[in-house]
């Protein structure tokens, strides 16, 4: 049995989110932090995220994911509808960005999101076994 492993960094797309994948030798989290460093998609694009996998082939057939890690975010501000203000307040701030923030969370039945701006600004779902590691955005 053939076992590889691979981290998959995602950066913001223009329609969906652009994808590089690598052979990695483990799931090392500095190693990969350290290897997105390197990536840049169109438009100048930088990975918002990555993560592992690992894939295993018996030498006949196509390779099979059997493992998949959690998402590790480069940075971001988390987000959370306790934190967003009251419409009241909103308006008063006049900027919709943040009531449609709060009607695509509610609609969704997200409790939390990541806002992510290495390169474009992409605010994602962020699940409870997600990790935000301590990058330093460039916008």
């Amino acid at each position: 049995m053939i076992e590889k492993h691979f981290v998959t960094f995602v950066s913001p797309g223009t329609f969906v989110p652009e994808t590089t994948t690598q052979e990695i030798e483990s799931w090392d989290v500095a190693q990969a932090t350290e290897m997105s460093q390197a990536i840049t998609e169109r438009h100048r694009a930088k990975p918002y995220s990555f993560h592992f996998t690992t894939r295993q082939n018996d030498g006949k057939l196509d390779s099979e994911e059997v493992a998949r890690s959690c998402n590790y975010f480069l940075g971001g501000r988390v987000l959370t509808l306790a934190e967003v203000l009251t419409l009241a307040e909103i308006k008063a701030k006049n900027n919709p960005a943040d009531k449609v923030l709060i009607m695509n969370m509610e609609g969704a039945g997200y409790t939390r999101v990541i806002e992510n701006r290495n390169s474009y600004r992409a605010t994602l779902p962020l699940n409870d076994k997600d990790v935000i590691l301590n990058q330093k955005e460039s916008l």
